[in-house]
């Protein structure tokens, strides 16, 4: 889940909350109880880890062996 950042336009309270993306905003500010939050705009940090990624599956510093078809003559 996304970390989003809210700032209070009327005391300027600012906080970060973990919220679903289908979650609304938040518009009530815990500090001054005034519906006066916006959602402010920022980066987003994270990593992805696990299996099923790029970097943990498939990179790895090992060489194919090189395979030739040789046919046998009988």
């Amino acid at each position: 889940m996304p970390i989003y950042e809210y700032q209070c336009e009327g005391c300027g309270h600012q906080f970060d909350i973990i919220q679903k993306i289908s979650d609304e905003k938040l518009t009530l500010c815990e500090e001054c109880n005034q519906h006066k939050l916006r959602k402010l705009v920022t980066s987003a940090g994270f990593k992805l880890k696990g299996t099923g990624w790029y970097e943990t599956d498939f990179k790895n510093n090992k060489k194919k062996e090189k395979t030739t078809d040789k046919k046998t003559k009988k």
